[in-house]
Protein backbone atom coordinates (compact mmCIF):
# COMPACT_ATOMS: atom_id res chain seq x y z
CA UNK A 1 0.00 0.00 0.00
CA UNK A 2 1.41 3.38 -1.03
CA UNK A 3 1.50 6.27 1.39
CA UNK A 4 0.08 9.54 0.02
CA UNK A 5 3.49 11.16 0.67
CA UNK A 6 5.21 8.72 -1.72
CA UNK A 7 4.07 10.76 -4.73
CA UNK A 8 5.06 14.17 -3.44
CA UNK A 9 7.76 16.19 -5.13
CA UNK A 10 10.72 16.55 -2.74
CA UNK A 11 12.57 19.86 -2.54
CA UNK A 12 15.56 20.82 -0.39
CA UNK A 13 15.39 24.51 0.54
CA UNK A 14 18.37 26.59 1.62
CA UNK A 15 17.74 29.85 3.54
CA UNK A 16 18.60 31.84 0.38
CA UNK A 17 15.65 30.18 -1.42
CA UNK A 18 13.18 30.48 1.46
CA UNK A 19 9.86 31.99 0.34
CA UNK A 20 7.12 33.64 2.43
CA UNK A 21 4.90 30.60 1.78
CA UNK A 22 7.44 28.09 3.09
CA UNK A 23 8.34 30.33 6.05
CA UNK A 24 4.65 30.59 6.95
CA UNK A 25 4.28 26.80 6.78
CA UNK A 26 7.32 26.37 9.04
CA UNK A 27 6.00 28.78 11.65
CA UNK A 28 2.59 27.08 11.52
CA UNK A 29 4.10 23.59 11.92
CA UNK A 30 6.73 24.61 14.52
CA UNK A 31 5.12 27.53 16.43
CA UNK A 32 7.60 27.19 19.31
CA UNK A 33 10.56 26.47 17.03
CA UNK A 34 11.95 23.03 16.26
CA UNK A 35 14.09 20.83 18.46
CA UNK A 36 16.59 18.05 17.83
CA UNK A 37 14.03 15.26 17.55
CA UNK A 38 12.25 17.14 14.72
CA UNK A 39 15.42 17.55 12.63
CA UNK A 40 16.02 15.11 9.79
CA UNK A 41 19.64 14.30 8.89
CA UNK A 42 20.61 12.92 5.48
CA UNK A 43 23.46 13.01 2.97
CA UNK A 44 23.18 15.05 -0.21
CA UNK A 45 24.64 14.10 -3.60
CA UNK A 46 28.05 15.41 -2.46
CA UNK A 47 27.93 13.08 0.56
CA UNK A 48 27.62 16.05 2.94
CA UNK A 49 25.40 15.67 5.99
CA UNK A 50 22.38 17.98 5.77
CA UNK A 51 20.09 18.77 8.69
CA UNK A 52 16.60 19.96 7.84
CA UNK A 53 13.04 20.29 9.10
CA UNK A 54 10.10 19.12 7.03
CA UNK A 55 6.95 20.89 5.88
CA UNK A 56 4.46 19.54 3.36
CA UNK A 57 1.99 21.11 0.97
CA UNK A 58 -0.62 19.23 -1.06
CA UNK A 59 1.99 18.35 -3.72
CA UNK A 60 5.47 19.00 -2.26
CA UNK A 61 7.55 17.89 0.71
CA UNK A 62 10.04 20.63 1.61
CA UNK A 63 13.17 19.86 3.59
CA UNK A 64 14.35 23.24 4.86
CA UNK A 65 17.99 23.35 5.91
CA UNK A 66 18.42 24.18 9.58
CA UNK A 67 20.49 27.27 10.37
CA UNK A 68 20.78 30.07 12.90
CA UNK A 69 19.26 32.41 10.31
CA UNK A 70 16.23 30.15 9.93
CA UNK A 71 15.65 29.93 13.68
CA UNK A 72 15.89 33.72 14.13
CA UNK A 73 13.65 34.40 11.12
CA UNK A 74 11.01 31.98 12.40
CA UNK A 75 11.20 33.52 15.87
CA UNK A 76 10.64 37.04 14.48
CA UNK A 77 8.01 36.04 11.89
CA UNK A 78 5.20 38.49 11.21
CA UNK A 79 3.03 37.75 8.18
CA UNK A 80 2.48 41.50 7.66
CA UNK A 81 6.16 41.80 6.73
CA UNK A 82 5.43 39.82 3.55
CA UNK A 83 2.08 41.25 2.43
CA UNK A 84 3.73 43.28 -0.37
CA UNK A 85 5.52 40.22 -1.80
CA UNK A 86 4.50 37.28 -3.94
CA UNK A 87 4.14 34.07 -1.89
CA UNK A 88 6.92 32.34 -3.86
CA UNK A 89 9.37 35.25 -3.91
CA UNK A 90 12.75 34.07 -2.54
CA UNK A 91 13.87 37.73 -2.36
CA UNK A 92 11.18 38.55 0.22
CA UNK A 93 12.77 36.76 3.17
CA UNK A 94 15.77 38.82 4.25
CA UNK A 95 18.71 37.55 6.27
CA UNK A 96 18.42 38.52 9.93
CA UNK A 97 21.09 40.46 11.79
CA UNK A 98 23.13 38.01 13.85
CA UNK A 99 25.09 39.73 16.61
CA UNK A 100 28.78 38.92 16.76
CA UNK A 101 28.74 36.74 13.65
CA UNK A 102 29.69 38.89 10.68
CA UNK A 103 31.26 36.05 8.71
CA UNK A 104 28.50 33.43 8.73
CA UNK A 105 28.04 32.15 5.16
CA UNK A 106 24.72 30.34 5.42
Amino acid sequence: MKNRNDNLKRVIVDFKKLTPEILSLLVERYPDGYDDDQIISFRNQHNEIIEAVEVTTHDTKYLVKVSTKLAITMENYDEDDYEDFDNNDPEAVQEPEIEGDDDENE
